[in-house]
């Protein structure tokens, strides 16, 4: 199954790029009542709370990610996602499918066994 991309904005009005690590996970959470953008998806880290958004302007949205419109109706009320790139203002993640709230009967064991096989295959690169 292909990854879904997106980018984490608006870090500077928050913590800054300093506590973001790849293969950290972060959590998705929509925001209906946003007044500014009504699908909005703010990103929170356990222990901080909101650490920015999933960007929605041509302007933020990087590279392949989805935009917040665009992912919005893929993920339930919240989703996991997970760090890969970190840049100086944006963060690139990917939507962990194994735990999304509109996961498919069966399709967490799929995607977590895709997952380790990943994982063991740039381990094995890096070797």
């Amino acid at each position: 199954m292909k990854k879904i991309f997106f980018t984490i904005t608006g870090i500077k009005n928050y913590y800054g790029k300093s506590l973001f690590e790849p293969e950290m996970t972060v959590r998705l959470v929509k925001e209906p009542d946003n007044e500014y953008d009504r699908e909005a998806i703010k990103v929170e880290l356990e222990g901080l709370g909101r650490i920015g958004y999933v960007a929605n302007s041509p302007y933020t949205v990087k590279g392949e990610s989805y935009s917040a419109g665009r992912l919005y109706d893929k993920i339930g009320n919240d989703a996991e996602g997970i760090v890969k790139y970190v840049f100086s203002n944006f963060i690139i993640c990917y939507v962990n499918e194994s735990v999304t709230s509109k996961e498919e009967p069966g399709q967490f064991k799929q995607s977590r066994k895709n997952e380790m096989n990943e994982k063991e295959q740039m381990q094995s690169r890096c070797d």
